[in-house]
């Protein structure tokens, strides 16, 4: 008599139930271009440099890029809401395909000029303004539930590991083969993402519908900001955060580590530190969710203080890559809280205009910052520029600390908003002069992450 066969096991998905097929393929995505846009910011720099550039000419090439992406980063937000995301986005990754294998090219071909230089980036800035507020608005729409916090929080995991990667390959590929190469495969890198995106499917989501106009749209956007006091605090509070930590990294860093530390190397240190932090505290938050997801992003901002405290002392070198590796840590609680803050409480076809608000104030007071740094540290000495870069940073996050909504606003357990419109009635709050929130790491990676540039 044959024995029966034993009751199949069902297949276990290799995926956990929370990364669906677009979570999977965003993240896929945006590891891909992380990995190649973090050598290509390398390779750009000496790509002007072996042309006999100056450093105001790297400078130049930089500023190309960071205009445009100011200039179209709220309309991009705007068209996001009107089209669908992922046309968007397959789009301006096109966009950063060409502009970056043509600016490769150049440099393989001969010596461009300045200028050739100048616009390829601008062309990159520009995709990048209308592709980032498409990206976080479609990210913050593919995951749902309780486990949201912890989707976002693997996402900057892979992401900032990505960034990690890819400078320290793109450094070494800079040296062996050239800034030409990897500025061609960093358009490469775009094509594979920009081919992984046009598979994202659309079936579950609503359709986009064209509103009023553009201008409509954009105010629409703002009412969305100026009516909740959470959220515009939080972009004030980082217009201003985001600039000084700025200025501190890339101005006075440098500076100090030349005249105290023993040069490049140690900086570099610290700067991987911070990145190795933002990993692990990307992981961290994988496991913890906090119920009060405001309260604790706001109060882990403080921490970002300590970096120009310990400069402005100095401290040696291991202790000031042991502050930047804790401050990683803290980038990431309060970026994963903001980024589930979002996407449980602002409605999805709104999404993008909201994210652009953000993106918009991360960026805005940045390059002024940086341009003042020099003549404050002139004036006032840099060791209390530094000091003062700190207290900005600690009297913002308790003045942010003073807003009702900041404190209370919980985790909820089905993870969107409400549905309750919020703008029915007059807005619960006074309305700030200018929006502003925080930059995030890589070339297009959404999501606040304290202090660091966006791409």
């Amino acid at each position: 008599m044959p024995l029966p066969r034993p009751a199949r096991r069902p297949a276990r998905s290799a995926r956990p139930p929370w990364a669906g097929r677009n979570y999977t393929l965003l993240t896929a995505a945006a590891v891909v271009t992380g990995l190649g846009s973090s050598g290509a910011l390398i390779a750009a720099a000496f790509a002007v440099l072996e042309t006999g550039g100056s450093g105001t000419d790297v400078g130049l090439v930089a500023a190309a890029r960071t205009v445009p992406l100011v200039l179209f980063l709220l309309v991009g937000g705007a068209v996001a809401d009107r089209l669908p995301r992922h046309r968007v986005m397959v789009t301006a990754n096109t966009l950063n395909c060409l502009s970056q294998g043509a600016f490769g090219v150049l440099v393989l071909t001969g010596e461009p000029g300045l200028w050739q230089m100048m616009l390829l980036s601008a062309l990159g800035g520009t995709g990048h303004a209308f592709f980032a507020p498409a990206a976080e608005g479609m990210l913050l729409s593919s995951v749902s539930g309780e486990q949201a916090g912890r989707a976002f929080a693997f996402f900057r995991m892979g992401v900032n590991g990505a960034n990690i990667g890819g400078a320290a390959l793109g450094g070494a590929l800079v040296a062996s083969v050239g800034p030409g190469w990897v500025l061609v495969l960093d358009g490469a890198a775009f094509a594979v993402a920009a081919a992984l995106r046009a598979f994202l499917d659309l079936r579950g989501m609503s359709e986009r519908t064209p509103g009023r106009g553009l201008l409509s749209d954009l105010r629409e956007g703002w009412r969305e900001v100026a009516g909740r006091p959470w959220l515009w605090s939080v972009v004030l509070q980082f217009a201003v955060v985001n600039a000084v930590i700025a200025a501190a990294e890339a101005v006075y860093g440098p500076l100090v580590a030349e005249e105290h530390l023993g040069g490049a190397r140690p900086w570099g240190l610290a700067l991987a530190a911070l990145g190795a932090g933002t990993v692990l505290g990307a992981l961290l938050m994988t496991r913890w969710k906090p119920r009060r997801l405001l309260l604790t992003g706001a109060l882990s901002v403080f921490v970002l203080a300590v970096p120009s405290a310990a400069l402005a002392i100095p401290v040696s070198a291991p202790v000031l890559s042991l502050v930047m590796f804790v401050t990683g840590i803290s980038i990431e609680i309060f970026g994963v809280t903001w980024m589930t803050a979002l996407h449980q409480e602002i409605p999805e076809e709104k999404l993008s205009r909201v994210s652009s608000y953000d993106m918009f104030g991360s960026l805005a007071m940045v390059p002024v910052a940086v341009a003042l740094a020099g003549p404050v540290a002139g004036v006032f000495g840099r060791s209390a520029a530094l000091w003062g870069c700190s207290a900005l940073i600690v009297l913002l996050t308790a003045a942010v600390l003073t807003v009702p909504d900041v404190r209370r606003l919980t985790r909820r357990e089905h993870g969107g908003p409400e549905p309750v419109d919020v703008l029915a009635g007059p807005a619960a709050g006074p309305v700030p002069a200018v929006p502003a929130p925080a930059p995030r790491v890589g070339t297009e990676n959404p999501g606040k992450n304290g202090g660091r540039r966006p791409g």
